[in-house]
């Protein structure tokens, strides 16, 4: 039986988009009803699709493209390309847009990310559940009957004026030489950086450039220590002044420094909004609330207005175009611009960090050293039966203490003057996320201890 006939689409459309394993879980049948039902939801008579080097991408999406056709609409095939590549067309074009990729995720899987035109996303309650509803009804009742003159499907190679957009928004003709690490992990950084670093006095060293969605080297999810060992050690044989890590479709970027060691998300978030707040003074800054004390502080310190928000792209897509924010961060290294249309783009904040770096004759560790200025655990799963009753438990435990603040906006966070931790729950695994800061190592290390006691408490 196809996938498309038995699909559970509960199993495979989540918060924010379209993920699964093909063809078990879904396929191209079923990507085609995608296609047909982003174009009744958008309304659109012209969209843009792109893909990234999975062994199933090109398949799908071309699936995806005839069903957009089928319901009258244009397609603009872009081809391989980058998340943010994607929303780049979207943007510039001003057309919905539909990238395959499963991100960081195993071979096996794969996935669609949505926006509307001008990259705005498309989540549960701004379209992906009507295009549920839709693709669930003709699956029961038969496709959708196809319009009177179908869309054209054309392709348009988008890799130039995609970097040539990038640069201009970035001051990179004065930098120093520098000797630059990229880890693309065989995803499509492979296919971007090139292009995109041409021009600057960079000395690339490649490594894992070759797209290859079956990841033969190590996953392309840099979140995960262990897929940058490679690239730390690479950074300290070559004497390089700097490292990047790219995931598998290229929208986030992670820095390594010249000792080899990886640079927290945040202090790249604090540098990145300080230099957006040279452009535009008085600026705001998105932030989620598990990124260090440090964005606000920094954010404050150059004159901008700092604005917490629940974990995830799309609340800080939201609270970007409802507050005209300049620029937005997250702990995963997801980083926002109003200049790129309120998308995440990877690639623009290494641009932003090689500019600071090349524009002053210091170390990147010492260049960083001014905005990582506290100590976090980093994020610690834990299983859990019932992940209200556990957080239900610390909450207990720590509500009475002095100095003690609580708020629930996303999970459960506690503060003191001296460390706070964050406690949510995974919306997709019986999991809860821990994430504790504090002033100081020690500190840092008894507060993460007494929480992970209490979690994995029987």
């Amino acid at each position: 039986m196809a996938a498309s006939a038995a699909a559970d689409l509960s199993q495979i459309i989540k918060a924010y988009d379209v993920r699964g394993v093909v063809p078990d879980q879904w396929d191209e049948s079923l990507a085609e009803l995608f296609g047909s039902a982003f174009v009744q939801v958008t309304g659109a008579d012209a969209i843009v699709v792109g893909h990234d080097m999975r062994p199933s991408s090109p398949g799908l999406s071309a699936a995806f493209a005839r069903g957009a056709s089928n319901r009258g609409a244009d397609v603009t095939l872009i081809g391989l390309c980058s998340t943010d590549q994607l929303y780049f067309a979207s943007g510039q074009f001003g057309l919905p847009g539909a990238m395959f990729t499963a991100s960081h995720n195993p071979a096996e899987y794969n996935g669609i990310k949505m926006c509307r035109a001008g990259a705005a996303p498309v989540g549960q309650d701004s379209g992906l559940a009507e295009i549920r509803a839709l693709a669930e009804g003709w699956l029961a009742d038969g496709a959708p009957a196809p319009a009177a003159t179908p869309g054209r499907i054309s392709e348009r190679d988008t890799l130039t004026d995609y970097a040539d957009h990038l640069r201009s928004l970035v001051d990179v003709a004065s930098i120093r030489p520098l000797k630059v690490v990229v880890d693309a992990g065989n995803g499509m950084g492979g296919h971007t950086v090139p292009t995109v670093f041409a021009p600057l006095p960079i000395e690339l060293v490649p490594m894992y450039f070759e797209l290859d969605g079956t990841f033969p080297n190590h996953e392309a999810n840099p979140l995960d220590p262990k897929n940058i060992v490679d690239l730390q050690a690479r950074v300290r044989a070559e004497g390089a002044d700097i490292g990047l890590a790219f995931d598998g479709d290229a929208d986030r970027c992670f820095v390594v420094d010249e000792r080899g060691e990886g640079v927290p998300p945040s202090a790249i978030t604090a540098l990145v909004a300080a230099r957006e707040l040279e452009k535009h003074p008085g600026g705001t800054v998105i932030h989620n609330l598990i990124t260090s004390w440090s964005v606000p502080e920094v954010v404050r310190e150059h004159g901008g207005m700092p604005v917490r928000t629940r974990v995830g792209h799309s609340f800080i897509k939201e609270e970007m175009a409802r507050t005209g924010a300049i620029f937005g961060g997250e702990h995963s290294a997801h980083y926002y611009f109003r200049d790129f249309w309120n998308a995440d783009t990877g690639m623009l904040a290494a641009l932003h960090v090689l500019a600071a770096l090349g524009s002053q004759e210091g170390t990147l560790s010492a260049l960083v050293h001014r905005y990582d200025r506290y100590r976090a655990s980093g994020e610690i799963n834990s299983t859990v039966a019932d992940q209200t009753a556990r957080t239900a438990a610390v909450r207990r435990v720590f509500a009475g203490r002095e100095d003690v603040t609580i708020d629930e906006l996303d999970g459960l966070t506690i503060a003191t003057p001296d460390w706070w931790f964050n406690l949510r729950p995974s919306n997709t695994e019986p999991l809860l996320r821990l994430n504790v800061e504090a002033r100081d190592e020690l500190t840092m290390i008894a507060v993460r201890d007494e929480i992970l006691d209490l979690v994995r408490s029987n």
